[in-house]
């Protein structure tokens, strides 16, 4: 009996056990579950980016379709959306168009109605959608399809790259081969960035519930340079939060559209900033306000930032005092023959050299007031053209210009700028080379786990 009872006992234990370690299974394997799906939705993404040396474009790479194909895209921070190449290999199961009375259609402003003309070529689907695509390298507009794919994109803690991630049904527009002219070599298309609905910055945002808030960190070098999507932490070696650091100044909307071609009453996709004056050397420059500012009814005016143009341009007459008051500020040092594009070129054999880069007067952007300045140091103001000549790296855009000044890829390398859409402001740090960093510094090498 005292057997048969402690059989029983040892049976009812056993059972016990298995239920209990069932249980212990089941809720650790559900905790597990939870986390990854947690862990799973990144805080932030990144692009990395490089400067192509022949057309000083800077190009990133994201992959899309199925199966998944890598496209070498031209960054435009002023980009409505994505667009690439649909005529030439684009071959993708999940590949669909949007038709015109689709929610993603009705996003955008500047759409229509395809009809498909049989002379058409490439992709067009009867009522599709669609957007003037631009190519703002060349300032050429072409009409084409709105559509939808699978793209994949990396993932980022702050300080280290981290597993890619999917995104479907992601909003671009195909293009026709024709409109990649003027691009770098091997670019399927380009990558918007602009103050749109279906621009990158808003899509991905969506997609993953993270703030609505994007930083470009561009590099001089052909390698390197990084895109943040997402909030800080923005960490680059030696383990700077360069988040930590900036000044903030309101972003501005052009009521009129800077684009090559748009529709109707269309406001401009270009991100903006008050510029007050400009300081040389501590001394302000004589310029006509009226410029600065941007015309309400003709969008004229004003100052933008731009990607895709190489060098800062300046309307005619902000160019001449600009001009004028940095070579007073300069002093002694002789001037040389101009070399294209840029007219003020000095003899390199008597400018020395700083942390910041050649040791020239600081140009001061005064922005809302006079304590908010983005300095310019020698790196991001001069050009080495050659052993003995380095020019000032500022281009005449000539009376007509539509935007006074247009700040440009030279002026920004080694910068962070830090868009924050929700709450239209750029955060920006001035140069990181001050800081003992640079934008080349984002540690790609670590791999995802």
């Amino acid at each position: 009996m005292a057997s048969s009872t402690f059989h029983h006992l040892s049976h009812v234990f056993f059972s016990f056990m298995i239920i209990s370690f069932f249980f212990v299974f089941f809720f650790t394997a559900i905790s597990s579950f939870a986390t990854a799906a947690t862990s799973s939705r990144p805080r932030a993404l990144l692009l990395p980016v490089s400067k192509d040396p022949p057309t000083l474009q800077y190009l990133t790479h994201i992959s899309q379709g199925t199966p998944l194909v890598p496209l070498k895209l031209t960054l435009d921070l002023a980009g409505r959306f994505l667009w690439a190449d649909c005529e030439h290999g684009f071959a993708s199961s999940s590949y669909r168009a949007s038709m015109c009375d689709s929610a993603l259609c009705k996003l955008v402003i500047n759409g229509g109605c395809d009809q498909c003309p049989k002379l058409q070529k490439g992709r067009c689907t009867v009522n599709g959608c669609v957007l003037l695509l631009d190519n703002t390298v060349t300032s050429t507009a072409y009409g084409g399809d709105l559509s939808q794919d699978v793209i994949s994109i990396q993932s980022t803690d702050g300080p280290n790259p981290g597993m890619f991630v999917s995104v479907p049904h992601f909003p671009f527009t195909c293009a026709p081969t024709s409109l990649l002219k003027g691009l770098a070599n091997g670019v399927a298309g380009m990558a918007g960035l602009g103050w749109t609905n279906i621009s990158l910055p808003p899509q991905l945002s969506a997609a993953f519930g993270f703030p609505q808030k994007f930083a470009i960190c561009l590099s001089s070098s052909a390698q390197g340079g990084v895109v943040f999507f997402g909030d800080g932490p923005y960490v680059l070696h030696p383990h700077i939060d360069v988040s930590k650091s900036l000044l903030y100044t309101p972003l501005l909307k052009n009521p009129v559209s800077t684009a090559s071609a748009f529709f109707g009453e269309e406001s401009s996709t270009d991100y903006f900033i008050g510029l007050k004056s400009i300081k040389i050397n501590g001394r302000k420059v004589p310029l006509n306000k009226t410029l600065l500012s941007i015309d309400q009814i003709s969008g004229f005016g004003g100052t933008k930032i731009s990607t895709v143009n190489p060098y800062t341009v300046m309307v005619t007459p902000v160019y001449n005092a600009f001009t004028k008051a940095f070579i007073q500020q300069l002093g002694d040092v002789p001037r040389v023959k101009a070399v294209r594009p840029f007219k003020l070129c000095f003899s390199s054999e008597r400018i020395g050299g700083t942390r910041g880069g050649p040791a020239v007067p600081a140009i001061d952007l005064v922005l809302q007031n006079k304590s908010v300045y983005w300095r310019i140091f020698g790196a991001n103001s001069m050009v080495k053209v050659s052993e003995s000549t380095m020019c000032l790296g500022f281009v005449n855009g000539g009376v007509d210009q539509r935007t006074s000044i247009v700040i440009g890829g030279h002026q920004i390398e080694d910068n962070l700028l830090q868009f924050d859409l929700a709450a239209s402001k750029l955060g920006f740090s001035s140069s990181l080379l001050l800081k003992q960093t640079a934008c080349a510094n984002f540690n790609f090498t670590s791999h995802p786990n």
